[in-house]
């Protein structure tokens, strides 16, 4: 199995792309750069588009996970959801499945969240309702990571200190949610088989 990760900072921290591999078994590449929105990966005038368009057409890939820019699907929504349409309709034709990414709010109180005048739970719901909206409108799978952790914000600390970027543990939980997401997508590809 062949993973490809399109993504910023919130994909590479503490080298989850290994996390994820350890996890499922499979190779897993990344196109990352610190502050990449998905329109970047789209735009072959880019070093990272460049390189994101020559491997979604030449290479064969199993899954590919999309993480948009960690604001962008609240502060450009319809750039998020038109990049997001985009690269789906680029993964499907290559015979792979998209999987989104959903990451989280910037931690509640702190300087990040501070410095846009947003509230943590708004910033929270509106990336959740933003993935889901592009997962739905592209059939594309969907790893609520945001929504993990939303949920343990109160019992965990999932943070590193700048308050946007996941800890260590924090990158292993997107990895287990992500891994877990395309187990399920691999144990429903078994089963069409077996019925078949």
């Amino acid at each position: 199995m062949r993973i490809l990760m399109l993504g910023n900072s919130l994909t590479f921290a503490n080298d989850m792309p290994r996390m994820l591999a350890e996890l499922t078994g499979a190779e897993v590449v990344h196109h990352t750069r610190s502050g990449a929105r998905l329109s970047e990966q789209l735009n072959p005038k880019t070093k990272l588009g460049a390189r994101t368009k020559a491997v979604l057409t030449q290479e064969h890939w199993d899954y590919v996970v999309l993480q948009e820019m960690s604001h962008g699907p609240v502060s450009s929504p319809e750039r998020f959801l038109s990049s997001v349409e985009q690269l789906c309709a680029l993964i499907r034709a290559n015979g792979a499945l998209p999987v989104l990414y959903a990451t989280w709010g910037y931690q509640r109180g702190s300087a990040a969240l501070a410095a846009k005048d947003w509230d943590y739970d708004d910033m929270a719901r509106g990336l959740a309702d933003a993935y889901r909206k592009a997962a739905e409108n592209n059939h594309a799978l969907l790893a609520e990571v945001g929504g993990r952790f939303y949920e343990l914000s109160d019992a965990q600390n999932l943070y590193a200190a700048d308050g946007v970027h996941p800890n260590e543990q924090g990158s292993r939980l997107a990895a287990e949610i992500l891994a877990a997401v395309i187990q399920q997508q691999e144990e429903k590809k078994r089963l069409r088989e077996d019925t078949r």
